[in-house]
């Protein structure tokens, strides 16, 4: 299942949603639950919620239906997927309880999934170790590979942070089997109604607007601003809230974008919570016919400018096929921008853990395969052309 299908799935409502919408939503508990009482009052009191839903402060303008699925079926990319098993580190839970010396490293464990140990305090991110980002067992895209670490390895985690409820980054089957997990959940307004519907105590719960702010481990965490949607069926549409997050330690500082197009609070961001010293930044599943959707990896570069970034480690490529592209096109695209830009970059294995003294050589796992270049095939969101000038320049 593609990109198109799935905003399909999550984007839109029509007949095939007014059919079965309720059908499915007594038949699997992976939809999740709708808010009510004072959560849905907070939700509603927010800045973000139009009276409807939560929008964007930028309109979203897509392709037309007929020219995504043209590009779909006509013009697909070749290797949209691996042909030969990937080179997963495995970790040892033994090893991941041992803070580093350095006082920040990340454990990127696929797609979005990390863990990051920072200033003395253990964060998990979007965990999914579900087979597949999809609302169903035997369809939609599934993992190139078998997660790197058991769940049940996992050291223990001071928070889990979720970016939005999309199937790829809130997974039913990783947080159900998490109920016993003592950890605090910190997630977008919305988010709370699923985790209690899947046995999360409330109190384990916080959830946040735009611009709030909480304290867990020592660390300061600040939702963000982004420009995405939300949804896990077809009439729940942008009922939650999407986020990116800053985490503050006593030492380092770390920004995480979630899923997101381009838009110009990535410079308040900087300005109010920045600098950072690592950027963890969406850079894969992106196409020029849904530009609003996702960065891609020339503004995920620009982004973590914007915000004020040190080093670079691009996310969301490399475990699902959701977008035309070849699997590995965003990281040869990422490399090449920031070596534009003079960005330096981590690219672990999955896996892997990594520092920023780590930055300094480039880990070229992945195999040499044909993609394409930005000038070949240019992704830029709309309504953010000065944005682009001042931060880019002149667009192929």
């Amino acid at each position: 299942m593609k990109q198109w299908l799935l905003r399909i799935l999550i984007g839109g409502g029509g007949l095939f949603a007014a059919a079965f919408s309720s059908v499915w939503w007594t038949a699997t508990p992976d939809i999740g639950a709708r808010s009510t009482g004072p959560r849905l009052a907070a939700i509603q009191a927010s800045p973000q919620w139009d009276g409807e839903g939560f929008a964007n402060r930028l309109p979203q303008v897509d392709g037309a239906m007929s020219e995504v699925l043209a590009k779909e079926v006509g013009d697909a990319a070749e290797f949209q997927s691996p042909d030969a098993a990937i080179p997963v580190v495995k970790p040892s839970g033994e090893a991941l309880a041992l803070r580093p010396e350095s006082g920040l490293r990340v454990t990127w464990l696929g797609h979005s999934t990390m863990l990051v140990d920072l200033d003395g305090a253990r964060l998990l991110i979007d965990p999914v170790w579900g087979e597949r980002a999809s609302p169903w067992s035997s369809t939609g895209p599934a993992r190139f590979y078998a997660p790197p670490l058991a769940l049940e390895e996992l050291p223990q985690i001071d928070a889990v942070i979720i970016s939005h409820d999309h199937y790829d980054h809130l997974d039913y089957q990783t947080v159900s089997r998490m109920r016993e997990v003592e950890t605090q959940w910190l997630v977008p307004l919305g988010i709370g109604a699923h985790l209690e519907h899947w046995g999360i105590p409330a109190d384990r719960i916080t959830e946040l607007d735009w611009w709030d702010t909480t304290e867990v481990a020592g660390l300061t965490i600040t939702a963000t601003p982004a420009r995405h949607f939300s949804g896990r069926w077809l009439d729940r549409m942008s009922e939650t809230l999407w986020a990116g997050w800053s985490m503050k330690g006593s030492e380092h500082a770390v920004f995480y974008s979630g899923d997101t197009a381009m838009h110009p609070q990535f410079e308040e961001i900087g300005e109010r919570l920045g600098p950072f010293d690592l950027t963890l930044m969406e850079a894969g599943a992106y196409d020029g016919t849904w530009s609003d959707v996702h960065l891609g990896p020339e503004q995920a570069v620009m982004a973590h400018k914007m915000v004020g970034g040190g080093v670079l480690m691009p996310v969301h490529w490399g475990m699902f096929d959701l977008g035309n592209h070849s699997w590995t096109e965003p990281m040869e695209r990422i490399l090449s921008a920031a070596k534009r830009e003079g960005v330096p970059v981590l690219t672990p294995r999955p896996g892997a853990s990594v520092e920023l003294a780590d930055a300094d050589t480039v880990d070229r796992w992945w195999p040499e395969i044909e993609t394409k270049t930005l000038e070949e095939d240019p992704v830029w969101s709309t309504s953010v052309d000065g944005l682009i000038e001042r931060w880019w320049g002149t667009r192929p």
